[in-house]
């Protein structure tokens, strides 16, 4: 199947664009997305990166957290997810009752030798894979392809690992419920209004473990999901491509696509340039040995301009899609 095949499935489903930083991962993702929605696909690239750069690629000014119509593209949506938390979340934060609990982490945590091996996850992780489940585990998804153009490959692993940590971190809370019933008590108020009446805390604990390891399955499904790596011929991209490739197959997530971008054409004119393709050619030799047999391997050149704005996304998609 080509990346062609890929982006135009006849069902639902998810691509996540990743690796390195700086190789074009919010390009070629912000490409991707712009090429299925000129061919009729209802499409919502949604950035996990804390750092979000998907605006300025597509030279839309987006409300951080808010998913946005991109105007000039027909069918093409966008969300920079917020990493701060909201003003619910704040006030929650600074209520008496679980400011006490949580001023210094959550203290009596420390008590309890199953969970003293455990962290939660990090802030901009956690609330990155919110928003994932969100949509992965929505049975009527509102549109035909949701691209999530993520952070950097160490941000993105720990991303991927959250459904691991999440499903053994409250498989522990629910263990210990009873012991933890004052922390119980401030996860109930984050999802319940009531001040009063039945504890319902173990119920809610169940149902996020549910909806986690739902999105992990979804994740893990080739039919729905695939990572599509992005990289350059470096031998330092290369060696990142392999630590993300071996997490990629611990977490089972199906990847099966690789970008190579950024290289550079022949000019004999230039030593510099030159010089600096025979070293890519070597590399693009080893990627093509490494990897020719298990992956769809698309090569992107490196352009004379910047690509910024739906125009010049427009011509990246037609390469990318062979269209060009």
């Amino acid at each position: 199947m080509t990346l062609k095949e890929l982006l135009t499935r006849p069902t639902s489903h998810f691509i996540l664009f990743g690796g390195k930083g700086g190789v074009g991962k919010t390009t070629s993702a912000a490409a991707a997305g712009i090429w299925a929605a000129d061919h009729g696909k209802k499409v919502l690239i949604i950035s996990t990166d804390p750092a979000h750069s998907l605006g300025d690629s597509l030279g839309f000014k987006f409300i951080p957290g808010e998913t946005m119509k991109v105007e000039s593209v027909e069918n093409l949506w966008g969300l920079e997810i917020n990493p701060k938390m909201d003003e619910s979340s704040k006030a929650l934060l600074q209520n008496p009752e679980v400011s006490n609990v949580f001023e210094n982490g959550i203290p009596f945590m420390e008590d309890f030798a199953e969970l003293t091996d455990m962290n939660p996850p990090g802030i901009d992780e956690a609330m990155a894979f919110g928003k994932v489940l969100e949509y992965v585990g929505d049975e009527k998804l509102d549109f035909d392809l949701i691209i999530f153009d993520t952070a950097p490959t160490g941000h993105t692993l720990r991303l991927l690992s959250i459904p691991e940590l999440l499903t053994s971190w409250v498989g522990k809370l629910i263990k210990v419920q009873v012991k933890l019933k004052n922390f119980m008590g401030v996860l109930k108020n984050l999802f319940k209004k009531e001040k009063h009446g039945k504890d319902n805390s173990l119920e809610i604990m169940e149902k996020l473990k549910g909806s986690v390891e739902k999105a992990k399955e979804e994740l893990s499904d080739p039919k729905r999901t695939c990572f599509v790596i992005v990289t350059i011929p470096e031998a330092m991209a290369i060696s990142e491509t392999e630590r993300l490739l071996s997490s990629l197959m611990l977490y089972e997530i199906p990847s099966s696509y690789m970008i190579i971008n950024q290289l550079i054409p022949e000019n004999i004119d230039c030593k510099f340039c030159a010089s600096r393709r025979t070293m890519q050619q070597t590399h693009l030799k080893e990627l093509h040995a490494l990897y020719d047999t298990d992956f769809n391997l698309t090569e992107l050149p490196l352009f004379e301009t910047e690509i910024r704005k739906i125009d010049a996304l427009r011509e990246v998609g037609k390469i990318l899609m062979g269209d060009s």
